[in-house]
């Protein structure tokens, strides 16, 4: 296990990414333009992070990890571009920046970010990996990011706009879909390069689940507790919107609490592994203490 670079796999991401966009002066060009202001405008870059800290725990070349972690921040590309559009969150700051239907228009905005969906399965198929971590990879992602994840996650969401009444359990599930399927696809991604096996998998397995919902728990505070500026999105619109957050449910200090408890799962779901997941478990803590 290499020493934490962050910066270095960051950086690292940020050249494949470039590499696998098109070139934006080629027809479409405007299309292609609204593909890199969605792909490269920043970002955390924590599900690529999440494939590189798994992988390399558990001894995968990281040339192998590129395509994996290019293809899952293609896929939160093209949804925080269709979670934005009017006809979802209707947001007008992503990042600091405007959002893609901002910048360009709403067609450009929809074509953007299916194409960019379209890239992520691209990338994954040509990796040069054998035959089948990719097809794994492929089912992976696949599952995580349509209607049992992230498109699934979506609809409940959009269902419990409005003040509809929820449980936390119903939340919970919800968030297990929107933003947590791709969280563990991440972590799995990592896994399936390196090879480990079934308990090893479990164990990880457990830890994304906490670190998925911890990193929406998370969201749901500083929605409340943020401002737009160190946010880069608009702040408070879980409220004006009436959607269903863990705050609305438990209170802000049991949102807290839920959040302490799900850091606590994280580390006993990696304490087996030891120093081997250090990468893992810091961006556990990051998700927890993230400030935007």
């Amino acid at each position: 296990m290499p020493d934490i670079d962050f910066g270095t796999w960051r950086a690292r991401v940020d050249a494949a990414l470039a590499a696998a966009l098109p070139d934006s002066s080629h027809a479409p060009q405007r299309l292609h333009a609204a593909m890199h202001h969605a792909a490269t405008n920043g970002g955390k870059r924590m599900r690529p992070l999440l494939v590189y800290a798994a992988g390399t725990a558990f001894g995968a070349d990281i040339a192998k990890l590129d395509a994996p972690a290019v293809a899952v921040e293609l896929i939160h590309a093209y949804s925080l571009v269709h979670d934005d559009l009017p006809a979802m969150d209707d947001d007008a700051l992503r990042r600091g920046k405007p959002t893609v239907h901002i910048a360009f228009d709403e067609a450009t905005a929809i074509l953007a970010g299916d194409a960019l969906q379209s890239l992520a399965f691209d990338v994954l198929a040509h990796a040069p990996l054998d035959a089948d971590a990719r097809v794994a990879m492929l089912a992976e992602l696949a599952t995580a990011s349509g209607m049992r994840g992230m498109c699934g996650g979506q609809a409940l969401d959009i269902d419990a706009t409005g003040g509809a009444a929820i449980s936390v359990a119903e939340l919970e599930r919800l968030h297990a879909m929107k933003t947590g399927a791709l969280l563990r696809a991440s972590v799995r991604l990592g896994a399936i390069a390196a090879g480990v096996d079934f308990p090893t998998q479990a164990r990880l397995d457990v830890f994304a689940d906490a670190l998925g919902l911890a990193f929406q728990v998370r969201d749901d505070l500083l929605d409340v507790e943020g401002d737009s500026a160190s946010l880069g999105k608009t702040a408070g619109k879980d409220a004006a919107q009436r959607k269903a957050t863990f705050p609305a449910l438990l209170g802000l200090d049991a949102t807290r609490a839920r959040l302490a408890a799900l850091s606590d799962a994280m580390r006993d779901a990696l304490a087996p592994f030891g120093s081997q997941t250090d990468a893992l478990a810091a961006l556990g803590r990051a998700a927890v203490e993230r400030k935007h």
